[in-house]
């Protein structure tokens, strides 16, 4: 089972191995490049928007006229909003294509790739669907509301579980993603499908054939009782789901988590408030991800930009979303 973007081809390879139920290799091709991705959730008749995949400078001004702008481009198989960039003009393109191809850092030991998908900006709220494929039906655990930092970046700031939505919607979220799953022949295993609702339409961002990341699972499993990757692990090996603990009580009505960035600076001295909230009733873990003093990217460009985080409950999901505002209001960052 794969936790992370770039596993999912290993733990496709090692369940076929094993004779477990497993990926095919057109599948896992197919969610690893969103190019591909795109194509065949658009030949299932599902909207997605307009998209061209560009190697070099040169096509780009091609590729810009029929997305058209606002333009959304970023790498074909990377994660962690790297180098994900919003651009309005055939120059930002460029500069955008050319920071790409000028990276040297590693993300998890591999390069990024050369190749880019320029795409269709898509407004509105963003949510992720999340949930697990057996016995070739997808079942949406969970339908989480993801708060997103400043364009023209889309860092992801935190996430709520369950979405503040009313039922109808979040049905309508739900079934688009299963739609999307069945198109991109995600059988067996978890999937991760991020979505926009643009003009009471959902409209794919992307969707992954892994585990949900940034504690998404855990803010799921507090809300829901259900431990996603013991459920997975269950159906794919045979084990009860009862009995190998997957299924347990929900904790709290609502769950979120709050990441703080250092809004831009290349440091910070310390998190003023930050033993204070700490304390508070309704926060069940804190993290400290950059420590003072170390330098941080200023872009505010990906998920390396974020120095803290904050996972609470909540009685409900409109007052999940209250406290992860409160957060933010209450914890300063100072800097260095």
């Amino acid at each position: 089972m794969a936790g992370g973007e770039y596993y999912v081809p290993g733990a496709a390879h090692l369940s076929a191995l094993l004779g477990l139920p497993a990926l095919s290799p057109v599948a896992v091709d197919q969610v690893r490049h969103k190019g591909k991705m795109r194509k065949a959730v658009a030949d299932a008749g599902l909207e997605v928007p307009k998209w061209v995949v560009v190697s070099t400078p040169a096509a780009l001004e091609e590729a810009c006229a029929h997305v058209g702008f606002p333009a959304v481009i970023k790498p074909v198989d990377s994660g962690g909003s790297v180098h994900v960039s919003r651009v309005d003009t055939v120059e930002e393109a460029r500069a955008a294509l050319a920071a790409m191809h000028a990276e040297e850092g590693l993300e998890f030991d591999r390069p990024l790739t050369h190749d880019a998908i320029i795409e269709q900006y898509v407004p509105g709220t963003e949510y992720s669907a999340d949930g697990y494929v057996r016995d070739g039906e997808a079942v949406v655990v969970a339908v989480t509301r993801k708060l997103l930092g400043p364009e023209p970046r889309f860092l992801e700031l935190g996430h709520l579980t369950p979405a503040p939505l009313d039922e109808t919607t979040r049905q309508e979220l739900a079934g688009y993603a299963t739609d999307v799953v069945r198109a991109v022949g995600i059988t067996t295993g978890p999937f991760h499908c991020e979505l926009r609702l643009s003009e009471g339409r959902p409209v794919l961002m992307e969707i992954a054939a892994r585990l949900p990341g940034d504690k998404i699972t855990e803010l799921m499993e507090m809300a829901t009782g259900l431990m996603l990757p013991g459920k997975v692990l269950a159906d794919i090996t045979g084990a009860d789901p009862e009995r190998s603990g997957a299924h347990r009580e929900p904790v709290a009505k609502a769950a979120g988590i709050r990441f703080l960035t250092a809004a831009g600076v290349g440091s910070y001295a310390r998190l003023e408030g930050w033993d204070e909230l700490a304390a508070e009733p309704w926060v069940v873990a804190s993290h400290v991800l950059v420590r003072p003093g170390a330098a941080i990217k200023t872009d505010e460009a990906d998920y390396s930009c974020r120095i803290a985080a904050v996972v609470f409950t909540a009685d409900s999901p409109d007052e999940a979303h209250e406290r992860w505002s409160e957060i933010g209001e209450r914890v300063r960052v100072l800097s260095a």
